[in-house]
Protein backbone atom coordinates (compact mmCIF):
# COMPACT_ATOMS: atom_id res chain seq x y z
CA UNK A 1 0.00 0.00 0.00
CA UNK A 2 3.14 2.30 0.95
CA UNK A 3 4.56 1.66 -2.28
CA UNK A 4 1.80 2.53 -4.16
CA UNK A 5 1.35 5.87 -2.15
CA UNK A 6 4.66 6.34 -3.11
CA UNK A 7 3.62 5.97 -7.17
CA UNK A 8 0.69 8.00 -7.37
CA UNK A 9 2.68 10.71 -5.95
CA UNK A 10 5.46 10.66 -7.81
CA UNK A 11 3.29 10.47 -10.48
CA UNK A 12 1.48 13.50 -9.54
CA UNK A 13 4.73 15.35 -9.04
CA UNK A 14 5.64 14.73 -12.42
CA UNK A 15 2.20 16.04 -13.84
CA UNK A 16 2.99 19.18 -11.80
CA UNK A 17 6.35 20.40 -12.87
CA UNK A 18 5.15 19.59 -16.45
CA UNK A 19 2.22 21.82 -15.73
CA UNK A 20 4.36 24.10 -14.07
CA UNK A 21 6.89 24.67 -17.10
CA UNK A 22 4.38 24.65 -19.61
CA UNK A 23 2.93 27.56 -18.09
CA UNK A 24 6.31 29.02 -17.78
CA UNK A 25 7.63 29.04 -21.12
CA UNK A 26 3.84 30.09 -22.22
CA UNK A 27 4.17 33.06 -20.33
CA UNK A 28 7.27 33.84 -21.45
CA UNK A 29 6.26 34.37 -24.79
CA UNK A 30 4.06 37.27 -23.33
CA UNK A 31 2.36 39.52 -25.80
CA UNK A 32 3.95 37.70 -28.96
CA UNK A 33 1.28 36.94 -31.97
CA UNK A 34 0.53 32.90 -31.95
CA UNK A 35 2.17 32.82 -35.31
CA UNK A 36 5.29 33.83 -37.01
CA UNK A 37 4.89 35.83 -39.59
CA UNK A 38 6.59 35.32 -43.22
CA UNK A 39 6.60 36.76 -46.51
CA UNK A 40 7.06 34.95 -50.14
CA UNK A 41 8.86 36.72 -52.73
CA UNK A 42 8.31 35.50 -56.17
CA UNK A 43 10.12 36.08 -59.30
CA UNK A 44 9.66 34.72 -62.96
CA UNK A 45 10.84 35.57 -66.59
CA UNK A 46 7.42 37.21 -68.75
CA UNK A 47 7.92 37.52 -72.17
CA UNK A 48 4.60 39.10 -72.88
CA UNK A 49 4.29 42.39 -70.75
CA UNK A 50 1.08 44.32 -70.42
CA UNK A 51 0.85 47.37 -72.18
CA UNK A 52 -0.11 49.17 -69.14
CA UNK A 53 2.41 48.27 -66.54
CA UNK A 54 5.33 49.95 -65.90
CA UNK A 55 8.74 48.13 -66.05
CA UNK A 56 11.41 49.47 -63.60
CA UNK A 57 14.91 48.89 -63.81
CA UNK A 58 16.38 46.14 -61.95
CA UNK A 59 19.25 48.48 -60.10
CA UNK A 60 15.97 50.86 -58.50
CA UNK A 61 17.00 52.38 -55.12
CA UNK A 62 13.19 51.85 -53.78
CA UNK A 63 13.53 47.69 -55.42
CA UNK A 64 17.06 47.14 -53.74
CA UNK A 65 15.87 48.47 -50.24
CA UNK A 66 13.43 45.77 -50.10
CA UNK A 67 15.05 42.13 -48.23
CA UNK A 68 14.44 39.25 -51.02
CA UNK A 69 13.60 40.80 -53.87
CA UNK A 70 17.12 40.81 -55.10
CA UNK A 71 17.73 37.42 -54.45
CA UNK A 72 14.59 36.30 -56.03
CA UNK A 73 15.23 37.73 -59.30
CA UNK A 74 18.63 36.32 -59.68
CA UNK A 75 17.27 33.10 -59.31
CA UNK A 76 14.40 33.82 -61.59
CA UNK A 77 17.46 34.25 -63.90
CA UNK A 78 19.37 31.63 -63.33
CA UNK A 79 16.78 29.21 -63.28
CA UNK A 80 15.21 30.27 -66.45
CA UNK A 81 12.20 30.63 -64.40
CA UNK A 82 9.70 31.08 -66.99
CA UNK A 83 6.74 27.74 -65.99
CA UNK A 84 7.49 28.31 -62.49
CA UNK A 85 7.99 30.61 -59.95
CA UNK A 86 11.58 31.40 -57.99
CA UNK A 87 10.89 32.29 -54.59
CA UNK A 88 12.69 33.38 -51.67
CA UNK A 89 11.03 32.91 -48.14
CA UNK A 90 11.57 35.68 -45.31
CA UNK A 91 10.56 34.72 -41.34
CA UNK A 92 10.86 37.39 -39.57
CA UNK A 93 9.00 40.43 -37.43
CA UNK A 94 8.29 42.64 -40.31
CA UNK A 95 7.91 40.24 -43.20
CA UNK A 96 4.28 41.59 -44.30
CA UNK A 97 5.75 45.06 -44.60
CA UNK A 98 8.10 43.65 -47.70
CA UNK A 99 4.51 42.54 -49.39
CA UNK A 100 3.50 46.27 -48.66
CA UNK A 101 5.80 48.29 -49.78
CA UNK A 102 6.48 45.50 -53.29
CA UNK A 103 2.39 46.29 -53.67
CA UNK A 104 2.64 49.72 -52.43
CA UNK A 105 5.76 52.03 -53.31
CA UNK A 106 6.54 50.48 -56.47
CA UNK A 107 4.31 50.51 -60.31
CA UNK A 108 2.28 47.04 -58.93
CA UNK A 109 0.63 46.05 -62.07
CA UNK A 110 -2.96 44.19 -60.80
CA UNK A 111 -5.28 43.62 -63.92
CA UNK A 112 -8.14 40.71 -64.61
CA UNK A 113 -6.52 39.84 -67.84
CA UNK A 114 -4.48 36.33 -68.32
CA UNK A 115 -1.21 38.63 -67.76
CA UNK A 116 0.70 37.87 -64.25
CA UNK A 117 -0.07 40.73 -61.47
CA UNK A 118 3.27 42.08 -59.51
CA UNK A 119 5.92 44.50 -60.50
CA UNK A 120 7.71 44.50 -63.95
CA UNK A 121 11.55 44.55 -63.39
CA UNK A 122 13.85 44.64 -66.53
CA UNK A 123 16.96 42.85 -65.93
CA UNK A 124 19.51 42.94 -68.10
CA UNK A 125 17.65 41.77 -71.34
CA UNK A 126 15.06 40.47 -69.86
CA UNK A 127 12.12 41.19 -67.67
CA UNK A 128 11.17 39.54 -64.63
CA UNK A 129 7.68 40.07 -62.83
CA UNK A 130 7.57 39.91 -59.32
CA UNK A 131 5.05 39.72 -56.26
CA UNK A 132 4.85 38.74 -52.56
CA UNK A 133 2.40 37.00 -50.34
CA UNK A 134 2.57 37.32 -46.81
CA UNK A 135 0.79 34.67 -43.90
CA UNK A 136 1.50 33.51 -40.14
CA UNK A 137 1.85 30.01 -39.14
CA UNK A 138 -0.64 29.17 -36.10
CA UNK A 139 1.01 27.33 -33.43
CA UNK A 140 -2.56 27.07 -31.99
CA UNK A 141 -5.81 26.52 -33.46
CA UNK A 142 -8.02 28.99 -33.83
CA UNK A 143 -10.61 28.29 -32.27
Amino acid sequence: MILRGKNVALSLLAVGVAAVAGYLLRSRGGDRATGQPKADVGARIVEDIPAEATVIDASSERLRELPGVGRAIRRAIRYDAREEWEHVTLEREGAWDIVDALRRSLPYYENDDDAHNGVYVRYDDRVVVLDAIGWARMEEPVQ
